[in-house]
């Protein structure tokens, strides 16, 4: 008898270690309770080529300022009252899209070098060209993205092309976005894949741990490409046999446990 209960519990050891651990299933598995992790204050998106983005300019003298608020194409009025209105363009036409060398086309400044540089790096960039060429003693200059967009790819419920606006968003909530993670989708192995001027970089990622907050590729750039990578179908089928396999026998060698101790009280 002690040798059929020794042998039932080496089986139950088995069928423990042949499922999946809980630490593979569950994101940030390793945080630990109340503690404080550092946030990274310093993100900002980088501008690429093809962004639409959108540069307003105001002064405390709107007249002078409305020449570099006109669309491309459009015009623009006084009335008597010193109102000022453009026409010629619509809203969605509103913005400048980055040519594939990297630069815009902006009132009076002309061209502009804008690929590589941020929000920030833009704004101070035509504040300064503004003031220098002395057609704005007090500009006040506001950069946006029009077009924030990243895909996500693999096993997710919501494979797709995503848009928002403003420009900061997380590796996590791309991934709420997309519906969340299948049941054939490995934590530990999901890439981001971002264009670095006329070259590719691939990052991964294991979301498993609280190591991804300090990930390169946890705040998302424009144009990213997410992939997350599908477990192996064949160890998934293994796994999934050897369960059905260990689950069966031992719950044979219980049942069979049980009628041997009710035979001996018998």
């Amino acid at each position: 008898m002690k040798k059929v209960i020794k042998f039932t519990c080496l089986l139950a050891v088995l069928v423990m270690t042949s499922c999946v651990t809980r630490q593979d299933l569950i994101y940030l598995s390793d945080m630990d309770d109340l503690h404080e992790y550092p946030v990274i204050q310093k993100y900002e998106a980088v501008i690429q080529r093809d962004d639409k983005i959108s540069i307003k300019v105001s002064s405390k003298n709107p007249e002078l300022a409305l020449a570099f608020n006109v669309p491309s194409g459009a015009g623009y009025t006084v009335d008597s009252q010193g109102n000022i209105s453009t026409s010629g363009a619509n809203d969605k036409d509103a913005g400048y899209i980055v040519d594939v060398n990297g630069e815009i086309d902006f009132p009076i400044l002309g061209k502009l070098k804008v690929e590589g540089l941020t929000r920030n790096q833009l704004t101070e960039l035509i504040k300064t060209k503004l003031v220098e060429e002395e057609l704005l003693k007090d500009p006040i200059v506001m950069v946006e993205f029009l077009n924030f967009k990243f895909s996500v790819l693999g096993e997710v419920n919501g494979v797709g092309t995503y848009e928002m606006k403003g420009n900061r968003v997380t590796l996590l909530e791309a991934l709420a976005m997309a519906g969340d993670l299948t049941t054939n989708a490995r934590l530990d192995r999901i890439a981001v894949i971002r264009e670095y001027g006329n070259k590719r970089r691939i990052m991964w990622n294991d979301i498993r741990s609280k190591d991804i907050f300090m990930s390169p590729s946890f705040y998302l750039q424009q144009n990213d490409i997410i992939y997350v990578e599908p477990t192996g179908r064949r160890a998934r089928e293994e796994s999934r046999n050897r369960y059905q396999f260990w689950t069966s026998l031992f719950s044979g060698i219980i049942t069979l446990a049980s009628m041997i101790l009710l035979y001996k009280k018998i």
